[in-house]
């Protein structure tokens, strides 16, 4: 069995060296709808989950105010807009996705919506580790017009910048069952969320949002 690993370990290395040295350059954003729009103030739609976790939702939405505040808008608060949508008979974050953007504007007055989609979240056991990943998408809607401003997607895992090399092979499988017991225990996937919602969100980084208007680098962009 032992063999067996270490073979494949083998086996891996090269991929992984593969993968670590290729390089994707991405095409520049055109942020011309961005732009003209101008958008001061933003709702924030309960995500759509596509994972298997159901608290992932909660666990992404609760962290989403933060890095959009720092990047300059005014963000309706999220407990408020969960609230509205449920007085109105909506529960669901398939049905509150298809409302229709004037529809929003009237109930929020909000310059723009932010959809968001949880592609990944939650902690998987691999043979030598156990991980906790979050893969977070969205895009910003005109609600005035519902054209498409921006979308962007961001990913974030809790072994980033991790150094498992000590112990050798046993203590490394040792430590991911052991992570992985605290992982299924309590929700560590929680602070990666906001790790990702942050790198998604953020103004700044290359494709991401524009500052907004109450940011200092607003006019500097």
């Amino acid at each position: 069995m032992m063999s067996r690993i270490l073979k494949l370990a083998l086996c891996l290395v090269p991929a992984m060296l593969a993968v670590g040295c290729a390089s994707h350059k991405q095409a520049a954003y055109d942020y011309t709808a961005f732009k003209a729009a101008k958008p001061r103030s933003i709702v924030v739609l309960p995500p759509l989950n596509d994972s298997p976790e159901v608290n992932a939702g909660n666990s992404v939405y609760a962290q989403v105010s933060y890095p959009l505040a720092e990047a300059g808008y005014y963000v309706l608060p999220v407990a408020v807009v969960s609230e509205t949508f449920k007085q109105n008979g909506l529960t669901d974050a398939h049905d509150i996705h298809g409302v229709e953007a004037k529809k929003l504007s009237e109930i929020f007055g909000a310059d723009a919506a932010l959809y968001m989609t949880i592609a990944r979240y939650g902690s998987t056991y691999t043979v030598v580790d156990s991980v906790s990943v979050v893969s977070v998408k969205a895009k910003l809607v005109d609600l005035k017009t519902g054209t498409l401003l921006w979308e962007g997607v961001a990913s974030a895992s809790s072994n980033e910048g991790n150094n498992s090399g000590g112990g050798g092979l046993v203590g490394m499988l040792v430590a991911a069952a052991v992570k992985q017991i605290i992982n299924s225990s309590t929700d560590a996937s929680h602070p990666v969320a906001g790790v990702a919602n942050a790198r998604l969100l953020s103004a700044g980084s290359p494709n991401g949002l524009l500052y907004g208007p109450r940011s200092q680098r607003y006019l500097a962009q």
